[in-house]
């Protein structure tokens, strides 16, 4: 991981949406810095495959895709939000890679991010136009 959170106030006590913050941020460098790796895309096309994986839709299908694999604790994150589904989905992602990141456990971020573009990278076709 990049760098290593050291935080000074108990994750447990942090709210879906405060965990979902440093998480949207956290998954947006994952997706950026992966097309960079294994795309020949020029910028606009860069940031166009970004927003497949990062909006509502495409952070709702991700959690699709890793629900199977998730403990009990990390389901326990991604169960506390409300409707509507997409928007709940995608916040709770965001939710379960920042708490993730703040318990300095970026091996199972990355482990769950590769399932994820394994199996949605294809689907999105990112070819170099």
């Amino acid at each position: 991981m990049l760098f290593e959170a050291k935080p000074e106030i108990d994750i447990h006590e942090q709210s879906p949406i405060a965990l979902a913050f440093v998480g949207d941020g956290v998954f947006e460098v994952l997706v950026r810095a992966r097309l960079v790796e294994r795309t020949r895309l020029v910028p606009n096309r860069l940031h166009a495959a970004a927003v497949k994986f990062v909006s509502a839709k495409g952070q709702y299908a991700a959690l699709e895709v890793i629900a199977p694999l998730l403990d009990e604790a990390e389901q326990a994150t991604v169960a506390k939000h409300a409707t509507p589904q997409e928007y709940r989905a995608s916040t709770a992602l965001e939710s379960l890679f920042g708490w993730l990141y703040l318990q300095n456990r970026g091996a199972r971020i990355e482990e769950l991010f590769d399932v994820i573009w394994n199996a949605l990278a294809p689907g999105f076709a990112l070819q170099a136009e």
